[in-house]
């Protein structure tokens, strides 16, 4: 049966699917090769006791703040602002969240496609018997082959927007209510078989064990940096998937359900992957050179290393697919509802929206490898925009205006579901939003754009 909210739009069917979306939206490729790292290199414990104290202190208080703009209109973020705040022209700001959706989309798939290559390439047993070296020229040559990564790019999104042809309940929804269990199932196993590797408590030292000394102001900016865009805030996401949520769905429950799935999900990519490399002595690695490089030459030393590789690429893609899914729904609910048109059509405006930025993402590395702006190729010219520009410029208005514009009433029959407001829980979401969340998001912008 298909459920409905007002005036007949379609919603999530359970709480548990709504969640399910929510943490697919939070979890992506930063949870799995950019936060171990950033862990193990900036006092381990030290900065994973930072970043839950920011998740609590700056991440839930504005998704909470997103949700309430969501669910209280069950409306796109346009749509949303425009009934919150008759006669203002804060929804002009939508326009804004919704470019940036599509621009961190539009580079986004491009990653994406190379984990489908690297899982065909598994498949084919191809991931095995290379020395490292090896690998590194195996990935350089892969995305300096501008057809490759055209062909992958274009055939990852034809199945994120396959799945979004299905709709919020029997696409979004389905689609996350199996890859999440999934993808949590796939970290377990691989948690175990990393631990029972020999030598790998190093690994696990690494990870976890808190050495403050490390922890420099880079690493305390960088966990704020973290709590934040782990969670995908500050483009509308949450605004979107929270006004499919029921009008009985506890916000604060759920947003702190998803904070902790999240964090859960990043430490335990770290569980699997530090204990692994500490037992076959190579060095952790951030970024891209991590996961298509370091991890396919330990895979092949490992018993069973063709299935390994084979799994950990599946759990790539589906901490992809969920992403995108999450960024692909912002700009068709936008499209559709703001311009009366039908889901498909929304559907094929965003397919050619999204590959104006993909394309030239995808070729950045090879064909237009010399246009730069700042040092930076097309790809991380778009990078550097989506995390510190779109997505911390929507989360600095999000935080004010639910904080200091939004009339109070409104956040309070949101977090008691109109029912027994719990006092505490609103007076912390209003003090981080008028005050926390602000001045942290603005330390980030700094920090990231050189200014401090």
């Amino acid at each position: 049966m298909e459920v409905k909210r007002k005036k007949g739009r379609l919603g999530f069917a359970t709480r548990v699917g709504a969640v399910a979306a929510a943490v697919g939206s939070a979890v992506g490729l930063g949870n799995i090769w950019r936060f171990p790292y950033e862990a193990g290199q900036n006092g381990g414990g030290a900065f994973i006791i930072v970043y839950v104290l920011c998740v609590i202190a700056l991440g839930i208080p504005v998704m909470l703040s997103e949700f309430v703009i969501g669910r209280s209109t069950h409306k796109n973020m346009m749509g949303a602002l425009k009934q919150l705040s008759p006669g203002s022209k804060v929804y002009a700001f939508s326009y804004v969240a919704v470019l940036g959706a599509i621009v961190t989309l539009g580079f986004y798939c491009v990653v994406c496609g190379w984990v489908i290559d690297y899982l065909f390439q598994a498949l084919l047993g191809n991931m095995q018997g290379h020395t490292p070296q090896e690998y590194t020229e195996i990935f350089n040559g892969f995305v300096g082959n501008g057809w490759m990564c055209l062909l992958w790019t274009f055939v990852f999104l034809v199945v994120n927007f396959w799945v979004m042809s299905h709709g919020v309940q029997k696409g979004i929804e389905r689609v996350s209510s199996i890859m999440m269990p999934g993808l949590f199932v796939l970290l377990l196993v691989f948690c175990v078989n990393s631990l029972l590797l020999p030598g790998s408590w190093k690994g696990v030292e690494f990870l976890l064990s808190p050495d403050f000394s490390k922890l420099t102001w880079k690493g305390v900016v960088d966990a704020m940096g973290q709590a934040f865009m782990s969670l995908t805030l500050g483009i509308s996401g949450m605004v979107t998937y929270s006004s499919y949520f029921k009008d009985d769905s506890p916000l604060a429950k759920d947003a702190v359900t998803i904070a902790t799935l999240d964090s859960l999900v990043a430490i335990l990519a770290g569980v699997v992957i530090f204990p692994a490399v500490f037992s076959f002595g190579m060095q952790p690695e951030a970024g891209p050179k991590l996961v298509f490089e370091i991890l396919p030459s330990i895979f092949q030393q490992m018993t069973g290393g063709y299935i390994w590789a084979v799994l950990f690429f599946v759990l790539l893609l589906f901490a992809s697919l969920t992403s995108t899914i999450s960024l692909s729904e912002i700009p068709i609910a936008f499209i559709s509802e703001e311009f009366k048109v039908s889901r498909m059509k929304a559907i094929n405006i965003l397919a050619v929206l999204t590959l104006l930025f993909a394309v030239p993402s995808a070729l950045s590395f090879n064909v237009l490898g010399d246009i730069t702006v700042g040092g930076m190729n097309i790809f991380d010219l778009l990078n550097y925009a989506s995390s510190n520009f779109f997505m911390l410029l929507g989360g600095l208005f999000t935080a004010v205006y639910v904080g200091w514009m939004l009339d109070k009433r409104v956040i309070a029959d949101q977090l008691s579901n109109r029912n027994h407001l719990n006092k505490a829980v609103f007076n912390y979401t209003v003090l981080s939003l008028r005050y926390v969340a602000p001045v942290c998001v603005l330390i980030i912008f700094l920090y990231y754009v050189g200014l401090i």
